[in-house]
């Protein structure tokens, strides 16, 4: 029998850190397990990301409740993975907020993604029988939406293809703050098992554009300050580009996928051996770059069954 993957023998809980990112903006952030986003408004909130079940999403809600005792009426979910959104219904939110690309993901692979996620990461599924069932949003956009909380102003729009199809990101321009899922990481390995490596460098143009003063990122430290944004966003086009580079090179000559397994350990081993879910991100993301580099465009569902095919295939 193969040996485990590296995020089911990960139980140590991860210490939580609440930062203010800006005016009334703050990143709850927790050593590179999934990160949330806070903003307040003048008469209510609204979260970014809801963790994978309501038990967790309680520790954003403690945190909060620790700055703001205004009634949480907004929670946008950045894309569809299940340990972004399944704790949604811990907020009592009036609307939650998608892309039309994302809720079409969970109408076409929620569920299997969900079986799949649970499967890779139990310590992320903490209390996950008060799962009610899968999150869909009671509102979606396809470009952009803008969102009032009484003055202050929330754009969230989709700037292109990255970490999933259905990618949104979150910008508060009156301090020139932004929320980017999973599409920025700090001093954490990228997930890309249902990425477009071809895009997501042009997407992180597309946030650079916006000259941000901070960023909360998917996972790692909030980002405060353009030298550590800028930083950050450079590093994570680093890690996409070194992921994806030697598949294509394996892919050219028709090697296998564990040929390109080898070929990205060697590249990426030395840069990134040390970041957070990095042994767990590995295998994913040299699998769906696999698939990219040889001409399949959308990602192909990950299902339980899936997960583990592709192990063993890695195993030889």
């Amino acid at each position: 029998m193969s040996k485990k993957f590296a995020s089911q023998g990960d139980m140590a809980e991860k210490k939580i850190s609440f930062t203010e990112v800006g005016e009334g903006l703050w990143a709850f952030t927790a050593e590179g397990d999934p990160n949330s986003g806070v903003i307040i408004g003048d008469e209510s909130v609204m979260i970014v990301e809801a963790q994978a079940t309501p038990r967790l999403a309680a520790k954003v809600i403690e945190k909060v409740r620790e700055v703001t005792d205004k009634p949480i009426s907004h929670l946008v979910l950045t894309h569809y993975h299940a340990v972004r959104v399944l704790g949604a219904s811990a907020y009592g939110a009036r609307e939650i907020i998608m892309s039309d690309t994302a809720r079409a993901m969970v109408v076409e692979r929620g569920q299997e993604d969900w079986d799949s996620e649970f499967q890779r990461f139990p310590r992320l599924f903490q209390g996950h029988e008060s799962i009610p069932g899968l999150t869909y949003p009671t509102t979606t956009f396809s470009d952009r939406t803008t969102v009032y909380l009484g003055k202050r102003r929330v754009d969230i729009m989709h700037l292109g293809r990255a970490h999933t199809a259905g990618d949104a990101v979150v910008h508060v321009p009156d301090q020139n703050v932004m929320f980017t899922g999973d599409i920025v990481e700090y001093h954490s390995a990228c997930y890309c098992g249902d990425g477009h490596f071809s895009d997501w460098g042009d997407t992180l143009d597309n946030i650079a554009w916006y000259d941000v003063d901070a960023i909360a990122p998917g996972r790692g430290d909030a980002l405060i300050g353009k030298e550590m944004v800028n930083a950050a966003i450079e590093n994570t086009r680093d890690f996409v580009a070194s992921t994806y580079r030697p598949v294509q090179r394996v892919a050219a000559r028709g090697g296998s996928l564990k040929d390109a397994w080898d070929a990205v350990r060697a590249e990426c081993d030395p840069k990134f051996k040390d970041y957070a879910i990095y042994e767990h991100c590995l295998p994913f993301n040299v699998a769906r770059a696999y698939d990219e580099a040889r001409g399949i465009d959308k990602p192909r569902i990950w299902t339980a069954q899936r997960d583990m095919e592709m192990w063993e295939a890695l195993q030889g």
